[in-house]
């Protein structure tokens, strides 16, 4: 039997939180291979070991760290760029590469929301991996991945949308700190404290879940009509989105029926049996206190979402509270399953 060789792979912005959760996720991929890693101006040049400040728990990989770091300059000897770039300078930088013929799958807001990029949720809206065809770019493609908060919510959510249909949702979250990078909020900020503000998360939590739930049609995204209020505040947890969810539904249903619901919900990552996939997307919880982010955030390697506390709620239908690791599948590796989908589907 041949052994198809591994697709080489770059990280932009190599040296943040999110690029090393790349290379964690990264450094034994059965399809993917780390060979180039890019970063600012002053990491250029040097060995990566020397260049970063390592915060993972798990040991840095030796022939990684070998590695020398680059300019973000579309001259990186790889197919796939996976970008972990500010959102101040990723927007051009990811095009540059786009329109250079490179694979970029992008975990920066920049072009989340434009018209021709799909924001993938792999179990959801594969199908709207159509829309990389009608993208300017010369050989090269953007694929984004949705905000870490969000896809926790739409995960819990499609399977309500699919078999119930969905008119109003309502979210609180309760976001890590990992979710804010590296130094991340100053201690004198968190600890004993919660911030009842992150900037910009709540607008991406009502925008981005209509973009994803959209149907693909005529080579464009229709939104979904749906109508969403959220509130974000930043807890001291070190990894795991709590968020307490309630939904109005279209169609009246029971609570057994919801949990069904979620318990066989499957996508294509399932179907595929793509490398970062979890065997099941959704697990739910029928102890009181569950989910909690220091039990539940590691399921499946960190890209399942945790549900509980399903229960009928007097304003809306029902109420339930949802976990999700948001640096493991609402980060590194949801866009590491995007990339897996993309070369699945043959797209590249």
């Amino acid at each position: 039997m041949t052994i198809e060789p591994k697709i080489p792979v770059g990280i932009l912005g190599a040296t943040g939180s999110v690029g090393q959760k790349f290379i964690e996720l990264l450094s034994n991929h059965p399809w993917f291979e780390i060979t180039e890693l890019a970063a600012s101006e002053r990491s250029i040049n040097k060995k990566y070991k020397d260049a970063v400040n390592w915060i993972l728990s798990s040991p840095l990989p030796q022939q990684i760290g070998n590695l020398e770091v680059k300019k973000c300059e579309p001259e990186l000897n790889c197919r796939i760029v996976f970008s972990g770039l500010d959102s101040s300078i990723a927007g051009e930088i990811e095009e540059e590469f786009a329109n250079n013929g490179y694979t970029v799958i992008s975990n920066s807001k920049n072009h989340r929301m434009d018209k021709d990029v799909p924001l993938l949720v792999p179990e959801i809206n594969a199908d709207h991996l159509e829309l990389i065809k009608t993208q300017p770019y010369k050989g090269g493609m953007i694929v984004t991945n949705p905000n870490c908060s969000t896809i926790g919510m739409v995960l819990a959510l499609k399977p309500l949308l699919d078999n119930f249909g969905i008119e109003e949702v309502n979210v609180v979250t309760l976001q890590a700190l990992s979710g804010a990078g590296y130094p991340g909020v100053a201690s004198m900020d968190i600890t004993d404290n919660v911030v009842p503000f992150i900037s910009g998360e709540e607008e991406k939590l009502e925008t981005e879940p209509k973009k994803i739930f959209g149907k693909f049609n005529l080579n464009k995204i229709e939104n979904l009509n749906l109508k969403i209020s959220a509130q974000c505040n930043r807890v001291p947890v070190l990894d795991g989105h709590l968020e307490c969810i309630q939904v109005k539904l279209k169609n009246k249903t029971k609570i057994n029926e919801i949990k069904n619901a979620w318990l066989t919900f499957l996508g294509e990552p399932q179907k595929l049996r793509l490398p970062s996939a979890p065997l099941k997307p959704l697990y739910y919880f029928d102890e009181d206190r569950y989910p909690q982010p220091r039990i539940h955030r590691n399921i499946e390697n960190g890209m399942a979402v945790s549900i509980g506390r399903l229960r009928e709620d007097p304003l809306f239908d029902y109420k339930f509270v949802i976990l999700s690791h948001n640096t493991n599948r609402g980060a590194a590796g949801g866009s590491i399953l995007c990339a897996e989908l993309i070369k699945a589907k043959g797209y590249i």
